[in-house]
This record gives structure tokens, sequence and C-alpha cells, in this order.
């Protein structure tokens, strides 16, 4: 007898090896593996985890899900047991009980990643993990006109990096938001799609930067996916500035479907 759970987690990636397992190495399916094989007390409890953020990249909504072997545990005695053990860079947020048929990849409607950019001069010491950095002077309306070109149902074969293992490139872009934090002289890049490939918005950023800074032509994009060619955009943004910020297993919200309009 086991019961799945399913529970949303945010972690600070600088100190990980991304979410996935891997031998020898800090990870946080590996860390979250380890507090539940105690938890148990030795038996082995499997993490599903939305998506396999890499190395260096942070979650503020990643979605995981498990079966819990034995007795089940109430949602927020779960969080609490949880939290307890684990490290200060980990901190669960909520949990429920979910049906067998529920998975957590598997289910989803589509994810939100957002990217932060640093237009500091210099690299600030305390941004440095949590953005990437790009000193040069942008143009944001110049990049949000380009941004409209992703929106809807496209090939985004040109904005994945090799490496991935998924043949099917065509995803539905939903939502894009460019904006000035004036305060903290940064951008924010918000992007809502049915599903991202490896690397997609580390690239996707790297190109509207570079439409930003005048070095591509606004309306490129459409021509580059039409290429359906990696070496079309070959700079990929650093992952120290990506967040998975939410992952959705309703319908997504009409307010983020700009790609009706």
């Amino acid at each position: 007898m086991t019961t799945r759970y399913k529970m949303t987690v945010a972690y600070d990636g600088h100190l990980f090896h991304g979410f996935q397992y891997q031998p020898h190495q800090r990870t946080v399916q590996g860390t979250i593996e380890t507090a539940l094989y105690k938890m148990t007390k030795g038996k082995t409890v499997i993490v599903e985890g939305s998506g396999r953020t890499d190395a260096g990249v942070h979650a503020l909504g990643q979605v995981i899900h498990f079966d819990y072997p034995g007795k089940q545990i109430p949602p927020e005695r779960m969080i609490c047991a949880l939290n307890s053990m684990m490290p200060l860079d980990i901190i669960f947020k909520n949990c429920a009980v979910v049906d067998e048929k529920f998975h957590v990849r598997y289910s989803a409607k589509g994810k939100w990643y957002r990217y932060c950019v640093s237009l500091d001069r210099f690299v600030d010491p305390f941004k440095r993990f949590y953005t990437g950095h790009y000193p040069y002077p942008v143009d944001i309306e110049k990049m949000k006109k380009a941004a409209a070109d992703l929106l809807g149902t496209h090939d985004f074969t040109s904005f994945a990096a090799s490496g991935g293992q998924i043949k099917n490139k065509v995803r539905t872009m939903y939502y894009v938001n460019i904006q000035k934090d004036q305060r903290n002289n940064e951008i924010i890049f918000d992007f809502i799609c049915s599903g991202f490939l490896y690397n997609m918005v580390r690239i996707l950023v790297a190109m509207l930067l570079e439409i930003g800074r005048g070095k591509r032509p606004v309306n490129d994009i459409p021509r580059v996916i039409s290429a359906k060619d990696r070496e079309q955009v070959r700079e990929t943004a650093p992952a120290s500035g990506l967040f998975l910020y939410h992952v959705f297993y309703e319908n997504i919200p009409e307010k983020y479907r700009l790609d009706r309009d």
C-alpha cells in the first residue's frame, strides 16, 4: 500500500548539480530521496520532478510526486517532516495527496519560467548566482516587439540545445513578458509554454538580448523558427538567471493566453 503525494518545492540551485539524481553528485532529487529513505527506515522511494533543471538553475515552483509506502501521513505533517530534514537551500511549500493516475510531468498543462538579467556594468557579487549579466544598453521595446513572434504553436528546433532527447520539438508559447526592474537595474523575462526544450529559455533570452542591443533585426525570430537550425542562435544565457516559476495542472488562465490575441 502506497500514498501518492504531490508537493511544491523551492530551491537555490547554485550548489546543486541539477534536479536529476546523479551518482556522487549533490542533486535535488537525490537529497529528497535520501530524506525519504530515512523516513521509511530503509525503503527506496523514487521522486519524479516536473522538470529536470540543470546545474545552477533555481526553482520557486518545482513540483514533485512520489509514492510513500505504509500508513498515510497527513500532508501538513509530511511538509514538516521533510522540511526538518532539508538543507537550507531547499524548502517544501505545499503538499497534497493525489490519485495514482496523477503524474507530475504528464499531467502538466504548461510551465512558467522566469529569467533575470542584470544590466550592471560590473558583476554584483550579491547577484552573480541569481541573474545573468549583460552590461550593454538594450532597447526593451524592440525586444517586446520581437517576442510577439514567439507566441503560438511553432517548431522550436532552433532554440533547443544539443543533448536533448525529445524528438518532437513543436510547442505552444502562450505568454511572453519582458519588463525592466528599475530598482535593481534588471530585465525580467517571463515565458509560459506548453513545454520547454533543453536550454530553450536560455537560448531565447540570449537572442532577445541580441535584438535589444541591435545585433539582430527585430523581425528575425520568424526566420530563425523557420530555419529549424540551432546554429542560427549560438549563444546561451547562463544558468544562474533561470527560475522554474510555476507549473500549471489546470488549463492556462485566460490572462496568460496572449497567443489568442
